[in-house]
């Protein structure tokens, strides 16, 4: 057997199951319980230390 024809028989078969099981893990990952705090936290990075909204500097005239 080719190495191509090889390769091509494995990709369409085990390797496509290996991606579906990966992608169902990582969904999976996300949505666990206990980690919607950890989403929360990440969400509002940008906003911590913030007191009042930035106003813009005038520019001479």
């Amino acid at each position: 057997m080719e190495t191509y024809t090889f390769l091509r028989q494995l990709a369409d078969s085990w390797f496509l199951l290996a991606m579906f099981v990966f992608f169902i893990g990582v969904i999976l990952f996300a949505l666990r319980p206990g980690s919607n705090a950890r989403h929360r936290h990440t969400a509002n990075v940008v906003f911590r230390n913030e007191d009042k909204p930035a106003q813009p500097e005038e520019k001479p005239q």
